[in-house]
């Protein structure tokens, strides 16, 4: 007998050993966000998820919204379909208006409601081997395949596919859609999104953000600083290197600075257990430099990140960083040439999340999960910038962050349809007016 995929997904959670071992183990001893994001340790049955929300992953997948190319066809997309619904819908533009934020407002206008937020952008499938089309939503053995699956296309469509039944509902409080631009490339479209929502004198009680959790609450994530560096040396001819000022090694001395500071936190903390990675991490990622091995090389870029834990600065790493380079490495460069030296701008910045485990929005989302667990992880999304805003959020939404970013992204159809259950729960309480608060 062939089992349906969610049967056999269920069967596997029975009996699987590290659940069995978990239930052994004292709640009491362990904080409820000590275990990792597994999906094979917290999968529940679930019935298949509706046919509307498959037309619309499908539909949202095709278009190909990577960060460095427009989103305005997906966005109009989308507007369309929230037109019928009497949707309050507002947009704001990057620069040049070749990608745009959505902000629509559903139910009554005018009191605060739940912002339920995602972004439309994905990262390039360049290089990458793909079983079939990544723009291509392929159905297989219980999983979708496609671009942005995962991360985080899925979410968007469940909401998108219920929101006729949440007008159809009656809302008492409103529901607002928040879908931005350039998440991944450092959640850059928020931040105009969020700025015209404040201006607009919108003041949401809560907000959750769909990025992929396997459907846990996470109330904590690591904030990110990351910065180029350029080197500015002196070309000579290699056979006289002491006439010259060498860029490469001069960088190399930085980045190996950044890794003792990497290794101090790695040894040292502080450290925060409920996260995957407990500590503070210092990486260097991207470094150019030189031309021939013959000639001293006059100049050399690299990139790197700080990605702190909430309550750990990553300023005094940064301070720390520069007073070496400016007192250790550049006295030695500047006696050959007072013109070399180390230039460092900052490229993209994401605060830390930390809402509380006793917040109202994580008591709120661990009701609407139907499980007291919540977690910290260590990547970052929009849920700070909404935080800083001043708007309690956390993070829950369908598939899993080890999925993103890969060649044959994938989100189990167990997970999409536990996403829909999550929100229609979420708006029950809406319509019936139950007590939402911050």
């Amino acid at each position: 007998m062939i089992l349906p995929p969610w049967m056999a997904e269920w069967l596997a959670y029975r009996i699987n050993p590290l659940r069995i071992i978990l239930r052994c183990v004292d709640s009491a001893e362990r904080p409820a966000y000590a275990e990792p994001l597994m999906m094979d340790v917290v999968m529940k049955p679930h019935v298949a998820p509706g046919a509307g929300t498959l037309k619309l992953i499908r539909e949202l997948i095709a278009f190909p919204t990577v960060s460095r190319d427009s989103n305005l066809e997906l966005i109009d997309y989308v507007r369309e379909l929230l037109r019928p619904l009497n949707a309050d819908l507002r947009m704001t533009f990057n620069h040049d208006k070749r990608k745009a934020n959505l902000f629509a407002t559903l139910g009554p206008r005018g009191i605060p409601g739940v912002v339920l937020s995602g972004h439309t952008d994905v990262v390039p499938v360049d290089g990458q081997e793909w079983a079939t089309d990544p723009f291509t939503l392929t159905e297989r053995d219980g999983r979708l395949y496609g671009r942005g699956t995962s991360d985080m296309k899925s979410f968007i469509a469940c909401v998108l596919s219920l929101a006729p039944e949440y007008v159809q509902r009656g809302l008492q409080t409103p529901v607002h859609l928040a879908f931005s631009y350039d998440e991944e490339v450092g959640c850059l479209g928020v931040r105009d999104l969020l700025t015209d929502m404040v201006q607009a004198g919108i003041r949401p009680l809560s907000c959750i953000v769909g990025e992929p959790t396997e459907m846990r609450p996470v109330i904590a994530h690591k904030g990110k600083q990351s910065y180029r560096c350029t080197v500015r040396g002196l070309a000579s001819h290699s056979a006289y290197a002491p006439y010259g000022v060498n860029a490469v090694e001069a960088a190399a001395e930085a980045v190996a600075f950044l890794k003792q500071l990497a290794r101090r936190h790695r040894d040292r903390g502080p450290y925060d257990r409920g996260f995957d990675v407990a500590y503070t991490t210092v990486h260097t990622g991207v470094i150019h430099g030189g031309t021939a091995l013959n000639i001293v090389p006059h100049h050399c870029v690299f990139d790197f990140e700080f990605r702190n834990l909430p309550g750990d600065d990553p300023n005094a790493l940064l301070h720390e960083f520069e007073a070496h380079v400016r007192e250790v490495i550049e006295p030695e460069m500047h006696a050959v040439d007072p013109q070399s030296g180390f230039t460092i701008s900052k490229m993209s910045e994401i605060p830390a999340l930390n809402t509380g485990a006793e917040a109202e929005i994580t008591a709120l989302a661990q009701e609407l999960s139907d499980s007291n667990d919540i977690a910290k992880v260590s990547f970052g999304t929009e849920a700070s910038q909404f935080q800083v805003a001043g708007v309690p959020t956390v993070v829950c939404g369908p598939g899993s962050i080890r999925e993103a970013h890969k060649p044959d992204e994938f989100v189990t159809l167990a997970q999409v349809a536990q996403c829909e259950t999550f929100l229609r729960r979420l708006f029950q309480r809406l319509a019936a007016d139950q007590s939402i608060s911050n």
